[in-house]
């Protein structure tokens, strides 16, 4: 296979695709390098079609290599483990717009691999993939109606700035990450800093025209390429079967879309679904088990594809909500507050048949989590995790880690609240929040970020101002559409779009959009922002009304701090040898035995001399600070101090000024006369006054007894 190569300017960064010397076997491949970031994709699918599926098998891997920013894994092995939660998020964001680009019909496996082998941290890796995986993928031959690709954007003075660099983005005020085809938007991320609904949308159309570019120049390049269509076996479902099914389930199915309350609608739906297959099952008992199963795979078809169509009708053409509800009213709110009495903050929020229980932990700098992954960021301080346990769907299933749909969840939420977090100087903790789903009945992230919300303000975490956020969704029906409001679990099942809005009553702070349809436009995307905001700024009253703001003060379980500075040239003192001294410090100070032990004071020590002391006790907060600063402090040449005799030997005395200062009197500071011995003049416990005169060769500090009695003769 000849190697082939492709050049592009992209916005002042050369993008170069190469094709045809890197894993051949694979249906398409392709290198990409943008400038210094270099990311192989390899599409792969599988010859044989599951028929019997109910569901497109795609995977879309992002595998991070260490080797490629220049770093040795951590731990033991020394080698790449699980993915990362940074990889797990880069897999969603390639995998949300290209899954629904694939033909329906389409059940054949498709593995999508994305190898990270450089980065450019000022060239997305992430970004790289999503354009190596669409030319990978077109050029595979799959029935993808591609190309995509995907595009950052920033928001600095007024200006927008398309593939920021990582110093751009520190000082941009808007972190927004979009992907389409040529003709629409499918995909949006974004973290913001309050910014407005205008900017926004006017940085989601900047976007696409940029993603319009690189769309075009992958057409120019599959097309010199040239690709072979990958043949793949299709479910044919005959007329006359259709028309039956269609007029056994019609009528009942219709009835059932209308039940306002969700489990009992979706109990009848079942119901519907097991009298069909049971019909079916009963009137085919000759057939064997392989073309009975193909038959309940296309009678189980029949009966969605009329689900959805109803479904469709009701909303966009009768404009009813199976609850009930107008296009754009939320459902019933109710909060809480202070649920659990021992953790720092807590909060419950409910919204129609989803409710969220968010906790929040405090806890010192040195609990920050530890990042070994391929960005400049190697830890951070705030973290929210979010939890979906099937009890809240009314179902058994899975438990374990965390899956992709979890990480995804919480990094949602997350980014939203992030952009009210105070700063480390401001409020010098380690946050935690946990969002345990209770219930769900859709927009469970946002329900997450809500209740998060409250649980910080409980804690007494000085949040900038409270966030809310509120799931919208599309209904599409011809040339017609309805965009609702805290869309319900079936109305995102059946519905065309997820479009997630989170913010303060000022501005975004996280936005989140994905499609089932091959895309939006910008009226859409108006239209929905406007209710968006609408529906936010009710939810903010909500939560005002239940906690105005954040509390004064921290739980008193919660540990309390203190800040103070030192010299940066005591810290080694305040560690000691081995770290004897500060061991001493956190175990006389809290009264354990081991630094580990519950009830053990904090301490965190900065290079620059900053010191952070946390317990939730002051008393002991003040006397650890006590002992680092009695440590820390510095001897004044000339100055005179009490001291404690500590040891007494041939040469001299041992004197200690505070705990941790201590100091040689040589014998021939004793005394204004000759002595013979040390302890003729002083012993063990004796407190006596002595100056300080300087460093010996080894740093050691000098204190002599006699300048203090030649003083006093002198007087």
């Amino acid at each position: 296979m000849e190697k082939k190569i492709f050049e592009y300017d992209f916005y002042g960064k050369k993008i170069i695709v190469e094709h045809g010397e890197l894993a051949k076997q694979a249906n398409g491949s392709v290198l990409v390098r943008y400038n210094d970031t270099v990311i192989l994709a390899a599409t792969v699918i599988n010859k044989k079609s599951n028929l019997l599926s109910d569901f497109f098998p795609l995977t879309v891997n992002y595998q991070e290599k260490l080797y490629s920013v220049g770093k040795i894994p951590g731990g033991f092995i020394k080698r790449e483990g699980r993915p990362t939660d940074a990889a797990t998020l880069a897999a969603r964001l390639i995998d949300r717009p290209m899954r629904p680009l694939f033909k329906e019909d389409f059940k054949n496996e498709v593995q999508v691999i994305n190898t990270v082998l450089s980065v450019d941290q000022d060239c997305s890796p992430e970004l790289t993939a999503m354009l190596a995986s669409s030319l990978a993928t077109m050029i595979s031959g799959a029935p993808f109606q591609g190309p995509i690709a995907g595009v950052k954007v920033g928001y600095i003075d007024g200006e927008y700035i398309i593939n920021p660099t990582v110093e751009e983005l520190e000082r941009s005020v808007l972190d927004l990450t979009v992907a389409g085809t040529k003709d629409a938007i499918n995909m949006v991320e974004a973290g913001a800093k309050e910014v407005s609904e205008e900017i926004m949308l006017e940085a989601l159309m900047k976007a696409h025209e940029a993603i319009k570019l690189l769309c075009d120049w992958q057409l120019e390049i599959i097309s010199e390429i040239g690709v072979t269509p990958f043949e793949y076996e299709s479910l044919i479902i005959e007329d006359d079967l259709i028309n039956e099914v269609t007029s056994l389930v019609e009528k009942d199915l219709d009835n059932a879309l209308r039940i306002k309350e969700k489990l009992e609608r979706y109990s009848k739906i079942d119901e519907i679904k097991e009298n069909i297959i049971e019909k079916y099952r009963a009137d085919n008992k000759d057939l064997d088990s392989e073309e009975l199963n193909l038959l309940i795979v296309k009678i189980n078809k029949i009966v969605s594809d009329v689900e959805y169509r109803l479904f469709r009708n009701i909303v966009v053409k009768e404009k009813i909500r199976a609850d009930g509800r107008k296009m754009d009213e939320i459902r019933p709110l109710s909060t809480d507050i202070d649920l659990l009495p021992r953790t720092h903050g807590s909060a419950l929020f409910t919204r129609g048949e989803t409710q969220c229980l968010s906790v929040t932990t405090l806890g010192a700098l040195g609990e920050h989590q530890i990042l070994d992954g391929l960005s400049l960021e190697d830890e951070k301080r705030f973290m929210l995790h979010y939890n979906f346990p099937q009890f809240s769907v009314g179902e058994t299933g899975r438990y374990g880690a965390p899956g992709r749909r979890e990480i995804g969840h919480g990094a949602l939420g997350e980014r939203a609240l992030l952009q009210v977090i105070p700063s480390e100087d401001e409020f010098p903790y380690t946050i935690r929040v946990v969002s345990e789903i209770l219930e769900s009945n859709g927009s469970s992230s946002q329900a997450s970020i809500c209740a998060g919300c409250m649980s910080l303000m409980a804690a007494g975490v000085p949040i900038k101002a409270p966030v809310a956020g509120i799931a919208m969704g599309l209904i599409t029906s011809d040339n017609d559409y309805t965009i609702l409001t805290d869309i319900a679990g079936m109305e995102d099942h059946l519905g065309d779009m997820d479009f997630k809005v989170a913010g303060t009553k000022d501005g975004i702070c996280a936005l989140q959009m994905d499609i089932k349809i091959k895309g939006v436009t910008k009226n859409i995307l108006k239209e929905a922002l406007g209710q968006a905001k609408k529906a936010r700024l009710e939810i903010l009253d909500v939560i005002k009304k239940q906690i105005s703001e954040p509390r004064c003060e921290v739980s008193k379980y919660a540990p309390k701090t203190k800040i103070f500075y030192i010299s940066p040239s005591k810290i080694r003192d305040v560690i000691g040898k081995g770290g004897e001294m500060i061991t001493k410090i956190i175990c006389d100070a809290s009264g354990v035995n081991d630094v580990n032990s519950i009830g053990a004071v904090k301490v965190d020590l900065e290079d620059d001399g900053r010191v952070i002391v946390y317990h939730t006790d002051q008393e002991v907060i003040d006397k650890t600070v006590k002992m680092i600063e009695d440590v820390a402090r510095e001897v004044e040449i000339g100055k005179v101090y009490e001291a404690k005799v500590v040891s007494v030997h041939d040469f001299g005395c041992f004197v200690e000024i505070w705990p941790g200062c201590e100091g040689l009197v040589h014998i021939s500071q004793l005394d204004t006369k000759h002595i013979n011995k040390a302890e003729d003049v002083v012993k063990v416990g004796d407190t006596i006054l002595v100056k300080a005169i300087g460093l010996d060769k080894k740093g050691k500090q000098n204190f002599s007894r006699k300048e203090v009695l030649l003083d006093k003769e002198k007087c």
